[in-house]
């Protein structure tokens, strides 16, 4: 998400999310990694797994907390494919039943809806089936955990970025907009001379 003016984003984000917003109160915090982090993620996947059966069409580990000796955010991000995210009857009651709370919906970003769960610090990202932007995160993931330059470039960007001050998470997110492109760019670039999708 990209707003011109202050205006423009606390508008966009009053109106994609589920709530309050939650104004930030200190520093973005950038842990080192931690090794706990791919097994937070495998209980999650189970219990949404659980809540969901075979609704779930593919449930992934996704941003920094996926890549190993990647400082970030301890906070796991989880990307989970549905038939068609914008049928939320489909899943969100099963979701919520599992603990989990609709705090963005995001008709017209690929029909985004992401989920928190307050016992975890956790972000679940719902995606249609096939969604373009689901390859893209993977892609990022899977370049970062192979490429130690870029990796090494992430980090500082995120590290530099999460030292000044920052209104809501989102700012922060938006700041790396930039970076992330290039690095995903460079990935898909890569994989395209490899003939992988």
């Amino acid at each position: 998400m990209m707003a011109n003016d202050d205006r423009d984003r606390e508008a966009f984000l009053r109106a994609h999310t589920i709530g309050d917003l939650e104004q930030l109160s200190a520093n973005i915090e950038i842990a080192h990694y931690d090794p706990r982090w791919p097994e937070m993620f495998r209980a999650e996947e189970e219990r949404i797994r659980r809540a969901l059966g075979e609704r779930a069409l593919r449930i992934e580990h996704c941003g920094s907390t996926s890549v190993p000796r990647l400082a970030a955010k301890p906070i796991i991000d989880i990307i989970l494919e549905v038939a068609d995210s914008s049928r939320e009857d489909d899943y969100l009651p099963a979701l919520e039943n599992a603990g989990y709370v609709l705090r963005h919906r995001e008709p017209d970003w690929h029909e985004h809806r992401m989920f928190r769960r307050p016992e975890v610090k956790l972000n679940l990202h719902v995606y249609s089936a096939n969604c373009p932007e689901v390859a893209r995160m993977l892609a990022f993931r899977d370049w970062l955990r192979v490429n130690d330059a870029d990796r090494e470039f992430y980090e500082r960007t995120k590290r530099e970025l999460a030292a000044r001050k920052w209104k809501y998470v989102q700012d922060y997110a938006d700041a790396k907009t930039d970076v992330v492109k290039q690095i995903t760019d460079r990935a898909l670039a890569v994989a395209s001379t490899k003939g992988l999708p």
